[in-house]
């Protein structure tokens, strides 16, 4: 597998970006939440003048095994073909958040259990049609989640040479929160039964059922030191690639705009292999989903928004935008108090 080397935000620029900041035409720390904002932006960009250019969301759409099952989610595994046809036609709500926002979409079929017909809006990366079902094999081969990381890596390569610098990303999978819940486990320590959630809608009967049957998952493998055979016992081709696709943003020195519980199961096997990728991510969210929260927690992360959203797509990073380039605005934008000639405080 692809070797990745993230080097740590340099941090040397932090009291000049500060002194930016707070002489800005306003009470000090009086844009709160922005000002942490613009200051990684800086940091992550190596400026004083941070730019958003080219910003993309993409998003990895596979199915899962486990699905067959009909006991981790209430809707059939066909929902994953059909909801990204729903992408290509501009449908769903991550197709209209990206198109108020400005942000590019991608769409890839990571490995959807069906032949689409070709399509230029869709970006064919298929490992396989869904990965095993984890409750009998590893859900992918060891060859099947490097090629995976890779094709993610890949992407970002190239959105990086479109001259990209600020990236999303979006997961499309039926099944993909028991997914995501044993990687939390297996990451955090913290028991499965507090770690799965509602998924697509689930009722609390239905969340005991599917508990009970990602603890029997989770025995059955037991849960490894080494990141990776976590990642090929319990994820999906779409968890993979985003997490090959963050690391290399990472590397690649972009700002990566982190959604919710799924994506950010991607990041946990993402810092696990890499731990500076932390310095690059700004996160979006806390989930409605059970679990999220603690991730987060877990991360010492700070979500910018609480919407109550659990759909998924990378709706809350296209949702968060705006406030995001808000940040970058008022730093590029906004006048001090010398030249605005305003009387500051007095010393």
């Amino acid at each position: 597998m692809k070797l990745f080397n993230i080097s740590p935000i340099n941090n040397e620029l932090k009291t000049q970006i500060k002194h930016k900041i707070d002489f800005k035409t306003k009470p000090l720390n009086s844009l709160g939440t922005l000002e942490k904002i613009a200051e990684k932006l800086c940091l992550i960009q190596e400026t004083l003048t941070p730019q958003l250019n080219n910003t993309a969301l993409i998003v990895f759409a596979a199915d899962h095994g486990i699905a067959a099952t009909n006991i981790v989610s209430p809707y059939p595994q066909e929902v994953t073909a059909q909801m990204v046809l729903n992408f290509l036609s501009g449908g769903a709500a991550i197709n209209v958040f990206c198109e108020q926002n400005n942000i590019n979409l991608s769409i890839v079929d990571a490995g959807v259990n069906f032949e689409f017909t070709p399509n230029k809006s869709l970006i064919n990366a298929k490992i396989a049609h869904g990965t095993c079902d984890y409750s009998k094999e590893p859900a992918m081969s060891e060859e099947q989640c490097y090629k995976a990381i890779e094709i993610g890596s890949e992407l970002m390569i190239q959105k990086h040479s479109n001259g990209c610098n600020c990236i999303s990303f979006g997961e499309m999978g039926i099944g993909n929160t028991s997914s995501a819940a044993l990687l939390m486990s297996a990451f955090t320590k913290i028991p499965i039964e507090n770690c799965v959630g509602k998924g697509t809608g689930l009722t609390e009967t239905g969340v005991s059922k599917k508990a009970t049957v990602l603890k029997q998952v989770q025995e059955f493998h037991g849960i490894s030191t080494n990141a990776l055979e976590n990642l090929q016992n319990f994820g999906g081709f779409e968890i993979a690639m985003i997490c090959g696709a963050m690391l290399e943003a990472a590397e690649l020195k972009m700002t990566i705009i982190v959604d919710g519980f799924i994506v950010t199961s991607a990041l946990l096997v993402a810092q696990a292999i890499e731990p500076t990728i932390l310095d690059y991510c700004l996160f979006s969210h806390v989930s409605d989903e059970q679990g999220h929260k603690n991730m987060l927690n877990y991360l010492n992360a700070t979500p910018i928004l609480q919407l109550d959203l659990r759909l998924g797509e990378g709706t809350g990073a296209a949702i968060v935008y705006p406030i995001i380039q808000s940040a970058a605005n008022f730093m590029n934008k906004m006048a001090s108090f010398e030249s605005a000639g305003v009387s500051n405080k007095e010393n």
